[in-house]
């Protein structure tokens, strides 16, 4: 069997969300933050930079470490201790620029941050702050989650973010000045002065220019999108910018790719123009497949949180990176990717969440696989996770030591993959673990192919039922029983 890549497409031990994809020479390579598994806050982890030949997108390597964060000066193992979000352009001299935010501490408060190396992956060194034309440290808005592009020579930088408010926290009588403060008090328990920015109109995405040295803006910030409390009666109302932005220029048009008031979708704007007349396109890609052929957000497929990514052309087709969840929390975020149409009009269709994400065509039904690479996991209700884990029994990915695996598998749950093409009759052999006993449902699309008997066992064990089947399927199993069960891999045998 040829070597294939599955969702996640890094090791299963790798977190790197927020995946900025660019092709740069005969590779493609995603900048992004680096999550802890099984961690307990966001991007604790120093750079790295993972790429592969964009004819092979099978083999994805690492040289090691691309930058760490306390080759920053304002880094404090208190302050600063971690980096958001990057992204990353090949200057007009040739080297490469990698953008970032500090987090912790002073969260939203800082400038964004520059390193530059000779190579795309690094090593990285520290290049300065974005700035004023005066050389004060450029602050205006939000400065977060930084995006880049060299648009012919131009060198335009992107950044931003806006709260999200549930309609039941929204004053009754509007927004105003006085009121943001309010909310903005209320949800980040900050007063107006410890955020050192203005507050008319700060939740928006922004843009300038960089002047050669890659760090002196050029002119003040330009709004581009709005934030949830500027989106009403426009086109982005219900999909309005919460964080996350990522520029692509298709021809002649400018997509801004953004993480939507929802959190959990990838939504993209387009305009003819980079700093203005921005217009609603639609959702990329969500990572709980909510919208997709009109799921409801109550019918997720999997556990919801937030996201972030972009879009790259590699090797002639076009695909989405974005990340999901595991471990009940939001701070163990794995990158994914699936392939996607921009139509001639400029349209992208939204795309459906799968296993196989960046491999040529579905899996073969053949060999052995991590269970973790599901696409659907869910007991009928899942939920959207903050930064907070999640204790209400449910299934989730996770691992112990070096094993990585579903647990909290329950009466009712189902788990999806899609798609393995088949060719004939053969055997799927499931491991598992718990003190389930009951009955594995096994479908291919929606007809049951098997019923299998699960007894407790601590120990992993090997479960089988057979299956007849040829060409392209979804497989799906649905646990009916009593107790809990862990599954770590399925094999398909002849």
């Amino acid at each position: 069997m040829k070597k294939q890549v599955f969702n996640p497409y890094l090791p299963l031990n790798v977190y790197i969300p927020d995946g900025e994809p660019h092709v740069f020479g005969n590779r493609v390579y995603v900048y992004g933050s680096h999550d802890e598994e099984g961690g307990r806050d966001f991007c604790v982890l120093d750079y790295e930079v993972w790429s592969a030949p964009v004819d092979d997108l099978t083999d994805w390597s690492c040289p090691g470490v691309a930058y760490r964060a306390n080759q920053d000066p304002d880094w404090t193992p208190t302050r600063g201790y971690a980096m958001y979000a990057p992204d990353c352009v090949r200057g007009n001299d040739g080297r490469y620029y990698l953008y970032y935010a500090l987090a912790g501490g002073g969260l939203y408060t800082g400038p964004i941050h520059a390193a530059v190396s000779d190579r795309p992956d690094g090593p990285f060194r520290y290049h300065g702050c974005v700035r004023n034309p005066d050389g004060s440290p450029m602050t205006d808005y939000i400065t977060f989650d930084p995006a880049v592009i060299n648009d012919n020579g131009v060198i335009r930088l992107y950044y931003g973010t806006s709260l999200f408010v549930s309609p039941e926290r929204l004053p009754r009588e509007g927004v105003n000045d006085e009121r943001l403060h309010d909310v903005i008090t209320r949800l980040f328990g900050k007063k107006e002065e410890e955020l050192v920015r203005p507050l008319t109109h700060m939740m928006w995405a922004n843009t300038v220019e960089l002047d050669d040295d890659m760090l002196t803006i050029r002119q003040n910030p330009l709004r581009i999108v709005p934030g949830q409390l500027d989106s009403m009666g426009t086109s982005f109302e219900n999909h309005a910018f919460h964080e996350a932005g990522s520029i692509r220029k298709i021809g002649g048009t400018y997509y801004f790719i953004y993480s939507s008031q929802h959190q959990h979708e990838l939504c993209y704007a387009t305009s003819d123009y980079p700093d203005r007349d921005f217009v609603y396109g639609g959702v990329i890609v969500d990572n709980g497949d909510i919208g997709y052929r009109g799921r409801t957000e109550k019918d997720r497929a999997m556990m919801t949180g937030n996201n972030h990514g972009s879009i790259e052309q590699i090797n002639g087709q076009w695909y989405a990176f974005y990340h999901r969840q595991t471990h009940l929390n939001t701070f163990s975020r794995q990158g994914c990717a699936e392939k996607i149409t921009v139509h001639p009009d400029g349209r992208i269709d939204q795309a459906e969440i799968t296993s196989c994400g960046l491999n040529d065509g579905p899996l073969a039904a053949r060999g052995v696989y991590p269970a973790s690479i599901c696409c659907c996991l869910t007991n009928g209700h899942m939920p959207h996770i903050g930064q907070q884990d999640h204790t209400d029994p449910m299934p989730a990915i996770t691992h112990e030591g070096e094993e990585h695996f579903l647990t909290g598998i329950s009466d009712g749950v189902t788990v999806g993959y899609k798609y393995f093409a088949f060719d004939g009759p053969g055997t799927l052999r499931i491991t598992c673990r718990g003190t389930a006993e009951g009955i594995l449902s096994l479908n291919l699309d929606d007809r049951v192919c098997s019923e299998i008997a699960v007894h407790p066992s601590a120990e992993w064990t090997a479960v089988s039922g057979s299956i007849s089947a040829n060409g392209t399927h979804a497989l799906y199993f649905t646990f009916h029983g009593e107790g809990m069960l862990d599954i770590r891999e399925l094999r398909f045998d002849d």
